[in-house]
């Protein structure tokens, strides 16, 4: 199709979808990596049809499925979780671990979080400055509760952390994709079956007894799923409270509303960012299995779809002044975490985090600031998971 524009298209702002989203009609053809042309859905109200109707599907097997990247199509085809699955067999391997992820759970770690981000944030004033808060602050909170959550040793999250990063990379090779694959399915296999002799508290040990042992699931199976939580478990809320802070810290204004907030103000503020950041920024990907009317027009089986979770979040016939950061504004109605049967497990975790992390960085560092220009900042534009490569601060 001639005039199909390319997608995924470049920023104006790095807070912001690209502008050429908001000139496309809601439902429309784009133009993907491999030549391939999918429907890219935008408005809030389609978006949310997409993702919640049994006739489009999540499975990345079906011919049509509209892939990320050469390298996102062989590391599925290698390991399949159960995002990525439609019907009984998805609901059966979530029932899992829902337990795990009860709201009332993740409350309960709420003390334990606010220690680690206390203790991380003493560790920065003790040490030189300007530091990089990715490195120092926003990646090793989530890493800590995400490996105390599954079992995973903290020791080993240079391991992890450095295969992630080509995992979740736009730019590796097919090859690089599935070799990075293995090697942390191989890794995750191997506590599997010590677990499966020596159970702990935690929810590897609890799949490695009542999976494996039993011979309901292989060592690989369950390391499938450990590899969807521990990957998504670290690098989505690390990226998040990194673009965060950059966010907060160009709106002084929404800023100074947060450090001096209450626990209130903080859970506004956690889903206000949710709303105007939206890490997502590739889209949640589909296949139609029936024909379907979206938006007035039809979308045929084995056609593609995108539902665009950042341009959804700026739609202004669901939120006032979309494109302002506005940390008073009630806005948990927000799609960042998907929407209908495949929303975010771990969405509460993540919340925790955050009104944590937004509660208590500003108020302990009431100066904290960029240490370069934000025009010097790199951005996650080559990954697929939106944030910031690198941020200097200092106080």
């Amino acid at each position: 199709m001639d005039g199909v524009p390319a997608f995924p298209m470049t920023r104006g702002c790095p807070f912001d979808p690209p502008a050429e989203l908001g000139e496309l009609p809601p439902v429309s053809r784009v133009r993907l990596w491999n030549g391939s042309t999918p429907w890219l859905v935008t408005r809030y109200d389609d978006v949310r049809a997409v993702l919640r109707d049994s006739r489009i599907s999540a499975d990345s097997d079906r011919p049509g499925y509209p892939h990320q990247s050469a390298a996102s199509a062989a590391r599925r085809k290698r390991a399949k979780s159960f995002i990525t699955m439609d019907g009984a067999e998805h609901a059966a391997q979530r029932r899992l671990l829902t337990g795990d992820f009860l709201v009332k759970k993740m409350e309960a770690l709420r003390p334990a979080i606010q220690r680690i981000v206390d203790g991380l944030i003493d560790e920065l004033l003790a040490g030189p400055k300007p530091v990089d808060l990715v490195t120092a602050f926003a990646l090793p909170l989530p890493s800590l509760v995400i490996c105390e959550l599954l079992g995973v040793p903290y020791d080993d999250r240079e391991l992890f952390q450095d295969i992630t990063k080509v995992m979740v990379s736009r730019t590796a090779t097919p090859s690089e994709a599935v070799e990075a694959t293995e090697e942390l399915l191989a890794y995750l296999g191997g506590l599997v079956e010590r677990k499966a002799s020596a159970p702990g508290d935690d929810v590897l040990s609890k799949l490695a007894v009542t999976q494996y042992a039993t011979g309901r699931m292989t060592a690989e199976d369950v390391a499938s799923m450990g590899q969807l939580l521990l990957v998504a478990g670290h690098e989505t809320t690390a990226n998040m409270i990194a673009l965060g802070t950059v966010a907060l810290l160009e709106h002084p204004d929404q800023l100074a509303l947060v450090r001096a907030g209450d626990a209130d103000v903080h859970r506004r503020a956690t889903e206000e960012l949710l709303r105007y950041l939206n890490i997502t920024h590739t889209g949640r990907r589909r296949v139609a299995v029936e024909d379907i009317e979206i938006g007035g027009e039809v979308i045929h089986a084995g056609e593609g779809v995108i539902a665009a979770g950042d341009v959804a979040n700026r739609d202004g016939a669901v939120f006032a002044e979309p494109d302002r950061l506005d940390v008073t504004r009630e806005a948990r109605h927000h799609v960042a975490f998907g929407y209908g049967v495949h929303q975010c497990l771990g969405q509460t975790l993540a919340r925790v985090e955050l009104q944590v992390v937004y509660g208590t960085l500003f108020r302990r560092i009431p100066d904290l600031r960029l240490a370069v220009p934000i025009e010097e900042l790199a951005f996650k534009d080559d990954m697929l998971v939106y944030g910031v490569h690198c941020l200097p601060v200092t106080w």
